[in-house]
């Protein structure tokens, strides 16, 4: 059974929206890169943040105290259903399944109640601060938000999670009592993230990110959410999956991305969304596609967006999906001009591109893949409805800095360990 995309919502370092996210990147924008300290240590990282102006009027009370993770789920969610004209109501409530990819979690809450712990004593854990350390916090907030009365899962992994969640929802819309599952990927920046990643030499102090370059040189982890709404019919359709497998070693990856490719270029391929971001990654994707879809185009968003990990395989996905409907892709940056990839170096036309490979390669062992795939449908189909608010359909208001009493015990949740 093939599912269609039938709306999308974004949540990025470059701002709020498909269309002008998107318009940013057309045009070679990249973000912009803040630093981000401890108090209790002397090593200082760079990131790449959601602006605080992004989300300003975005409000809910079931939001007041939650995690910019949960805040980056939630409006990533809404206007995916936005997008689609999707209206929750009592009535189809029980239709619509939800699924979030999560990789890190709630870390500055979590952080945040350990140290209060360990500084204080157990006497001074904070009721208000636990409910937000565990990983299926965001989705219980977007579904009773929502109404959601269907089934709720939350999947833990790396990088490629969001793609696993697609393979999920696939096998939830098997059954006929549900008519859409909303997938969320979310991510958030924490000190604690970066250090970590620097101590599995993985970061890089500074930007820019340098994909397929012959040194990896790191990443910069970014924070932010992507949403899709999968329906029967839409505007993309998601033509193939593949599982994806777990690699032991790095070396391993290669020979595991190019069995994933060879499942899914059984067809002609315009366009590859590559997970490319200055680690060991690009060089275990590059390989395989030169060999597997040689006259593919390549693109990678991260050096332009940055790795937001739990994010990284939903916003892959919007990148495909925009690249088919749009008929174009931006340019990428900071790109080896040497390296023997069809890498879109401008911004590029693609006339009569019909097909999109999503690779992706996790930093932690999982590696997955999909294919997307185009017809005729207008470009702007899944943006017919813009015109409406989320706030519209769920009762958000637009108080500037509300947000919420959290409350995780909602309704069939799951959380999954991949």
């Amino acid at each position: 059974m093939s599912l269609a995309i039938a709306g999308m919502g974004w949540v990025t370092p470059l701002g709020v929206g498909v269309d002008s996210i998107w318009e940013r990147l057309l045009q070679g924008e990249e973000a912009s890169a803040t630093t981000i300290s401890e108090q209790f240590a002397n090593r200082v990282y760079s990131i790449f943040r959601v602006p605080e102006s992004a989300l300003k009027g975005f409000s809910h009370p079931r939001l007041r105290r939650a995690s910019a993770i949960s805040r980056f789920a939630a409006a990533a969610g809404l206007h995916a259903l936005e997008a689609a004209g999707l209206k929750l109501e009592s009535q189809n409530a029980e239709r619509i399944a939800l699924i979030f990819a999560i990789s890190n979690g709630g870390v500055t809450y979590t952080k945040r109640f350990y140290r209060e712990i360990v500084s204080t004593g157990a006497q001074a854990a904070s009721p208000l601060l636990f409910p937000e350390t565990v990983f299926n916090a965001p989705a219980s907030h977007l579904a009773a938000i929502l109404g959601v009365t269907g089934a709720t899962y939350t999947l833990v992994g790396d990088g490629a999670v969001g793609l696993a969640a697609i393979t999920m929802a696939k096998e939830l819309m098997a059954n006929e009592a549900l008519d859409y599952c909303l997938v969320v990927g979310t991510e958030e920046i924490d000190w604690l993230l970066c250090d970590a990643y620097r101590r599995w030499r993985l970061l890089r102090k500074a930007p820019p990110i340098e994909p397929f370059s012959k040194q990896n040189r790191g990443m910069i982890l970014s924070e932010g959410a992507g949403a899709i709404l999968l329906a029967r019919d839409g505007f993309v359709t998601i033509e193939r999956a593949h599982p994806g497998t777990y690699f032991g070693r790095q070396t391993e990856a290669e020979k595991i991305l190019k069995h994933i490719l060879c499942d899914l270029g059984q067809v002609e391929i315009d366009l590859v969304i590559s997970s490319a971001n200055g680690t060991f990654v690009d060089q275990a994707e590059c390989q395989p596609i030169q060999e597997i879809v040689p006259n593919a185009l390549v693109y990678t968003g991260k050096p332009a967006l940055g790795e937001s990990v739990g994010a990284a395989g939903l916003w892959q996905i919007i990148l495909g999906a925009q690249a088919l409907c749009s008929k174009e892709i931006p340019p990428v940056l900071h790109a080896n001009h040497s390296v023997l990839l069809q890498l879109s170096l401008s911004r590029t036309a693609m006339a009569s591109a019909r097909r999109a490979i999503v690779l992706s390669c996790g930093l932690n062992q999982q590696t997955a893949g999909l294919r997307l795939a185009t017809g005729n449908t207008p470009v702007g189909f899944h943006r017919a409805t813009s015109g409406h608010k989320p706030a519209e359909m769920v009762g958000l208001t637009a108080e500037p800095g509300l947000q919420s009493e959290p409350n995780l015990f909602f309704g069939k949740s799951a959380c999954v360990l991949g």
